[in-house]
């Protein structure tokens, strides 16, 4: 690619510098070739400068000017007539790069040779990656917000396998400890109510449809046979199994699967919980307090400790959290990803502070937090579901807007900001709804190859296409922003910010929408026809790509 190109050979003039005693080698690979956020400060941009005076004054002790390293590099960079059109320098030592225009179509043979693999990484790096997502409690049916993580945790999961990292996607499943013991007992409660028996529905009880139809089930399973059984077990298990059915399903309407469940009841049954407060009061991390177990929290920079163990016995979310991450360990991860909601903020610090006063390197764990998820019909709050439980679930969402806009939506913001997801937008079937805008490019590109194949119009042969025809501002900047996908993917998926992909399509779709309103794709010109037919074929594969990487469909026709 063009900025890989630029990069080389700015790495090239630097090292010829050191060589020429102009300055250490102290800066090699610290700086970056970037794209400027304006226009006029051209196509690609480099802190090369800055970089090397910092360095060159820490290591000397000297102060240097980054402007007159910038001019000696800017001196060794004009060189290069071939690739650029000027160099200039900005600011306090910034360099700006102006590729000339004839260089960018050179984009377009790359793509439609690479076609699936355009801004894919196809060597794999080696390393393992543990995605940790949707990781839902089996107490009820998918909330919109565990919506929002399920595609945020496999977009983050598709984004490492395109930059070629060993991926896999798991769910821990936590069936165990006091939230499956109600699920048990409001089970028991409607299957009481059911069969017309008096009944005690717990306090803060599962309330949703949904747990009628389980006690249903049994009912038409075992009859009468468990109307005076006081253990919540077979309750509790008809439910988590039903349930957890249901969860399974759900995810399958979005093409989501799952490499692992971990179950949280194995890290009882193995005795994982119990090693875990060992270790720690071995090393004199733990202590007892007004009945409760205590974990030395202020020793890893928290303001107070926090109870792992409460009073009556029951271990707090922070204790399995802390077992489980150690197995993730273990396993010999290289990079462990957590996707959690924002109520899971209070927990983190304590759980990383557990792995790292367990031995291990808290670096490797990312958490990434959602924010909550709001839906909104005519300006207003949609707040009750309308079938199944207390909260509008996946489903009802999945039934009313399909998984394309649900995962486009989901996905249109940052992971950590609020998001509004308007149901009167997301149903609209017109280029108002920006789903519809960004698939349509795509389909709109396919409907024109049909067109030149039925018009009996070839693109001939890539390479010899007369692409030096594509200058217009509008060609130049739709070749600049095809050429700037591969990096934008690879940032996206070292930030696990899989928003920006969706940023980049709608960017892409505004610019050749407008282009399309403008100017003749087939016409009289043939040179001119063979060269936008070639640039159609680019987009086409770009838009592809930039949708399966969201895990979402490239409609050929719409």
């Amino acid at each position: 690619m063009i900025k890989l190109r630029l990069k080389k050979y700015l790495d090239q003039c630097f090292q010829e510098a050191v060589k020429n005693g102009f300055w250490s080698d102290a800066a090699a690979d610290s700086y970056t070739v970037e794209e400027p956020k304006f226009d006029d400060q051209g196509d690609f941009s480099t802190n090369a400068a800055m970089i090397i005076a910092g360095k060159e004054k820490k290591l000397t002790g000297k102060k240097v000017n980054p402007r007159q390293i910038a001019e000696k590099l800017v001196e060794m960079l004009g060189k290069e007539t071939s690739l650029l059109e000027k160099v200039e320098i900005a600011g306090p030592g910034f360099i700006n790069f102006f590729v000339k225009e004839s260089v960018w179509p050179s984009v377009i043979p790359l793509v439609c040779r690479q076609q699936d693999d355009f801004g894919r990484i196809t060597e794999k790096n080696g390393k393992r990656v543990l995605v940790e997502f949707v990781s839902a409690n089996p107490t009820g049916p998918l909330s919109v917000g565990h919506g929002r993580q399920a595609v945020l945790g496999d977009a983050i999961a598709r984004l490492l396998e395109n930059a070629g990292y060993d991926v896999e996607r798991e769910y821990y499943y936590n069936d165990a400890g006091r939230q499956m013991r109600v699920l048990g007992e409001s089970t028991r409660a409607r299957y009481r109510e059911e069969l017309g028996l008096p009944f005690d529905f717990p306090e803060d009880g599962y309330q949703g449809e949904y747990i009628r139809e389980i006690a249903r089930s049994l009912i038409s399973e075992s009859g009468d046979t468990l109307k005076d059984t006081e253990d919540v077990t077979p309750f509790k298990e008809q439910a988590e199994k039903a349930i957890f059915v249901d969860i399974e399903q759900t995810l399958k309407r979005f093409g989501i699967t799952f490499d692992t469940y971990y179950n949280e009841h194995s890290l009882y049954e193995n005795g994982l919980i119990d090693d875990v407060v060992a270790t720690l009061r071995d090393k004199g991390l733990v202590y007892e307090h007004d009945g409760a177990v205590w974990f030395k929290t202020t020793e890893f920079g928290q303001e107070k400790d926090r109870v792992i163990i409460k009073s009556s016995g029951e271990p707090t979310y922070r204790l399995p959290d802390i077992a489980y991450h150690r197995e993730k360990f273990k396993r010999g991860y290289d990079w462990m990803v957590d996707v959690f909601g924002a109520d899971h903020i209070a927990t983190v610090p304590d759980v990383l502070a557990g792995v790292k006063a367990l031995g291990y390197d808290e670096s490797k764990v990312t958490v990434v937090l959602h924010q909550f998820v709001t839906l909104m019909r005519e300006g207003k709050q949609v707040k009750m579901s309308t079938r199944k439980a207390n909260f509008v679930t996946v489903d009802e969402l999945l039934d009313e807007v399909g998984a394309d806009v649900a995962r486009f939506f989901f996905l249109m913001r940052k992971a950590d900001s609020q998001l509004e997801f308007d149901l009167d937008l997301a149903t609209k079937q017109s280029q108002e709804n920006p789903v519809y805008y960004v698939q349509y490019g795509h389909a709109r590109l396919a409907s024109i190859s049909r067109k030149a194949r039925e018009e009996g119009v070839e693109k001939g042969n890539l390479d010899n296409a007369p692409l030096h025809v594509l200058n217009l501002p509008e060609e130049q900047k739709l070749l600049k922003t095809i050429a700037a996908y591969p990096a934008l993917v690879e940032n996206a998926a070292e930030d696990l910010a899989p928003h920006r992909i969706v940023y980049y399509l709608q960017e892409l779709a505004g610019q050749f929408h407008s282009y399309y309103n403008k100017h003749r794709v087939i016409s009289d010109d043939k040179d001119l026809t063979r060269a936008r037919l070639w640039l159609g074929e680019a987009l086409r594969v770009v838009f592809h790509n930039g949708l399966t990487l969201l895990g979402m469909s490239a409609p050929d026709s719409m």
